[in-house]
């Protein structure tokens, strides 16, 4: 059991488990696990009774302001009731229970009693702490400067093409002098992640000549679970928007973090690059075949691919005015050309007309990498003289969230579509007839 108190942490020794004794799956020494840290461990021997000793516990832990605390405290597992320092106290009878509660002074037939005075004295506590929400409200109410959208780059079909992960970048760095609140990190993949902004600062111990405390980027290490839960933590803070960058495959390891994200309404943008198959030197376990299906399945999690610069910037658009939603903008390890009609307004929406004709034999819808070859395709049906429309759908949820009448304008009745994407076919069904990939 741990209690995170600012920057220590107080840990409860029982040595029992469900199965019995923690020994039978248990053999490790969290002390000298700490110790390695470079945290500071503090001791409390009887935690069942020595609040006095818990107390000047805490002070020594606070007076320590170069480094965290962890405070080894024994205790004994449902101490004072007849199954003491046993595993039945996870199940108590209800006279064990009566038994206990009169021990200690309380009335054994209520339940979730709570005395006078300690009503009296949180009262005061509660009244301190809602003055404390209401300030901390306020300044988490700051608003994005007046027309920081405008510092989001716009294409031109004629721009040379480029990698999707590499604009993620050149938005990053348009935007960071702007939103202060931005703060970055990989897995250990900034440079091809292009995560970090040129001239940022890495967030360090300031001891370590590798960077200070006014750092907005963090090296991770290779941690993707702990690299979520961490971002969780800095949304939960407030005043802080966190991105976090590792490839789109390597997601999966972060699933409990990006889950409970997306159940808490934090801000966390997840930057995933190398989303393909498009360049695959480093083979199957690079290639997130099942991961964009994974993730788009996870309620209140928007999940982006875009196929090019305009709707790269567009997904920064949303991601960023979504306060209560959780990201990942899916990007390329190739290069991807500027298409036309692309635009920041019209990927906003999550899917949009790409390639418009009247009267079309076919729809194409598709994402990413592969819209361009979408084009391409519709470009060689013509001369077959077939009319092919194409639809690009960079997020699904946010087209979702579109009106009806919009949603059946993008596709419209009257013609089957088909669905292209180089990835799992789970869950296209819902926008197209006809799904020809290949789950493998």
């Amino acid at each position: 059991m741990s209690l995170l108190i600012r920057a220590h942490a107080s840990h409860a020794f029982e040595d029992i488990s469900i199965d019995g004794a923690t020994a039978v799956a248990f053999t490790e020494n969290v002390e000298q696990r700490f110790l390695a840290y470079g945290w500071q461990v503090l001791h409390v021997d009887d935690g069942d009774n020595d609040l006095a000793a818990i107390y000047d516990t805490i002070a020594t832990a606070w007076e320590e302001k170069s480094k965290p605390t962890i405070i080894r405290l024994r205790t004994t597992i449902g101490y004072g009731s007849k199954q003491q320092g046993t595993h039945g106290i996870h199940a108590l009878k209800v006279d064990d229970i009566q038994a206990l509660k009169s021990k200690f002074g309380f009335p054994p037939d209520q339940s979730f009693y709570v005395p006078k005075e300690t009503y009296e004295m949180y009262g005061a506590v509660a009244l301190h702490g809602a003055q404390l929400e209401a300030a901390w409200s306020t300044l988490l109410a700051q608003k994005f400067p007046e027309g920081w959208e405008q510092r989001l780059p716009v294409y031109k079909p004629t721009n040379p093409a480029q990698a999707s992960r590499k604009l993620s970048e050149i938005v990053l760095t348009a935007l960071a002098p702007v939103l202060p609140e931005l703060m970055g990190g990989s897995t250990d993949l900034t440079g091809s992640n292009l995560t970090k902004v040129k001239g940022s600062v890495d967030f360090q111990l300031p001891s370590t000549n590798l960077g200070d405390y006014t750092g907005t980027y963090i090296c991770y290490g290779v941690c993707e679970h702990g690299m979520g839960a961490i971002a969780n933590s800095l949304s939960a803070y407030g005043a802080i928007i966190p991105y976090v960058g590792t490839f789109l495959n390597f997601m999966s390891y972060a699933a409990g973090a990006v889950r409970l994200s997306a159940l808490s309404k934090h801000q966390v943008i997840w930057v995933a690059t190398h989303d393909s198959i498009g360049l695959g030197e480093d083979g199957p376990t690079h290639q997130p075949i099942e991961t964009a299906a994974h993730l788009r399945a996870i309620p209140n999690l928007d999940f982006w691919r875009p196929a090019d610069s305009n709707e790269t910037s567009a997904s920064y658009l949303i991601v960023l005015r979504s306060k209560e939603t959780p990201s990942v903008i899916s990007l390329s390890c190739q290069n991807l050309p500027n298409l036309e009609g692309s635009t920041i307004e019209c990927a906003a929406h999550g899917g949009y007309v790409l390639y418009d004709m009247e009267g079309e034999d076919l729809t194409i819808i598709s994402s990413g990498s592969e819209v361009s070859i979408a084009l391409e395709a519709a470009s060689k049906l013509k001369a077959e003289g077939v009319k092919a429309r194409i639809v690009s759908l960079p997020c699904w949820s946010v087209f979702d969230r579109q009106d009806k009448e919009y949603q059946l304008s993008v596709l419209r009745s009257g013609a089957p579509i088909l669905s292209l994407e180089a990835l799992s076919t789970l869950g296209w069904q819902k926008y197209s007839h006809e799904i020809p990939h290949e789950d493998s």
